[in-house]
């Protein structure tokens, strides 16, 4: 099968999930008066909760059947259903339930996606493979944030609508187009999962970068959206354009990156991308208004270096028989960041207004400084990969 069908399912896949970053607070506030900070950032932490479950589960099983086809169409089929379900007006805890199993189908699908496009890729063109998929979510969360914006400025569950109908529509193409690879070797169960961490250790390294990066995504989609239109004012035309801003330059890039680990260290563009990364989420409580386009077009562009090279490098490490439950536990980790990302934004905010200091630029601060965090406690394994790597292109040119 070809990579290219994956690629653009993937991007299809994202539009309906980040359509609804920019109407966060019509989507919460708007439909439910009178709701907590708490429970506005639920809304999204209710979709990464069932996005972390099944990020390994589905790995888990597929690679049990051999098989990814079989789960990537009724998870799709899965997804539409739930988000045609959330156009009723339920209790907010039942309106958080239908969130959670969007987010399972969703990681069921986008997760086995990935795993068929690198059991599709040739062995040492990981990084094309991984960096053309990559590029295709980035650039689906792009659009699907500036398509929200536009879509739900008047009726915002607009997005409910026709989100499910491109989800149902999407798992009948894959019925007909999505061909599954062969599988070879034994599949894993759950203890030899955690086995596989154990012996490769090294893929610790991009679960962790991955863990932190994802964190501060579902900072952004929760804490920065809301910091935008409560602080600065902004409409949901306006948040879905500022925040494309920071995803289409991301998208573009991420694939010409996975290009890079092909020239360059995988492990030290993780690095060196996330410090970038870091830096410049930690001065967006600093920037005008008037300027805040820019800024998070910058991000953006840094942000590139640090995510294709995490995908990368578990690609690489994996074993093939394995690779579904090794992207699975890749998926995890990002899954229980963005799904912690809201909580943390929430938590700061709340502690630094119960301690007398302006919440704004402070959370900025803290939370822009978990990707310097991260890199110092990896960096002996961040050196010690790059030395492997090394030795690799060594002897791979003696040869």
């Amino acid at each position: 099968m070809k990579i290219w069908p994956l690629a653009l399912g993937i991007y299809l896949l994202m539009l309906p999930v980040t359509a609804m970053v920019p109407l966060l607070y019509q989507l919460t506030e708007g439909r439910y008066p009178g709701l907590s900070d708490l429970d506005r950032h639920l809304f999204m932490s209710a979709n990464m909760a069932g996005a972390l479950i099944f990020a390994v589960l589905a790995g888990l099983l597929s690679d049990r059947l051999g098989r990814r086809k079989a789960l990537i169409v009724p998870a799709l089929a899965i997804n539409g259903f739930a988000l045609l379900l959330m156009l009723g007006h339920w209790p907010y805890p039942v309106y958080l339930g239908l969130r959670f199993i969007e987010g399972c189908a969703h990681m069921t699908a986008l997760s086995l996606a990935m795993t068929l496009a690198a059991d599709t890729a040739r062995k040492g063109r990981e990084g094309g493979a991984m960096g053309l998929v990559g590029a295709a979510m980035s650039l689906g969360v792009a659009s699907g944030s500036v398509l929200g914006g536009q879509l739900g400025a008047e009726v915002p569950e607009r997005v409910f609508l026709w989100g499910g109908i491109l989800m149902i529509m999407l798992a009948l193409a894959a019925s007909r187009v999505v061909r599954d690879t062969p599988a070879t070797g034994r599949p894993l169960n759950l203890r030899s999962l955690l086995n596989l961490t154990l012996e490769r250790r090294a893929l610790l390294v991009p679960y962790a970068f991955t863990f932190v990066d994802r964190l501060t995504v579902g900072f952004i989609i929760s804490t920065v959206s809301l910091y935008f239109a409560t602080v600065l004012g902004f409409d949901a035309a306006r948040i879905g354009i500022v925040m494309a801003a920071f995803l289409l330059p991301f998208a573009v890039l991420t694939y010409p990156a996975g290009l890079l680990c092909h020239r360059w260290d995988a492990a030290l563009m993780m690095a060196v991308g996330s410090l970038l990364y870091g830096g410049v989420l930690a001065g967006l409580g600093l920037v005008a208004d008037n300027m805040v386009l820019m800024w998070m077009a910058l991000g953006g562009v840094v942000a590139a270096l640090m995510f294709a090279p995490s995908l990368v490098l578990v690609a690489r490490l994996a074993d093939p028989a394995q690779r579904a439950t090794a992207m699975g536990g890749f998926h995890l980790a990002g899954s229980l960041g963005f799904m912690l990302g809201p909580l943390v934004g929430v938590g700061v905010l709340t502690g630094l207004q119960a301690a007398g200091a302006a919440p704004y630029p402070g959370v900025f601060f803290v939370v822009g400084g978990l990707e310097a965090l991260c890199v110092l406690i990896c960096l002996p394994w961040i050196l010690r990969l790059h030395r492997s790597a090394a030795a690799q292109a060594a002897t791979g040119a003696g040869e």
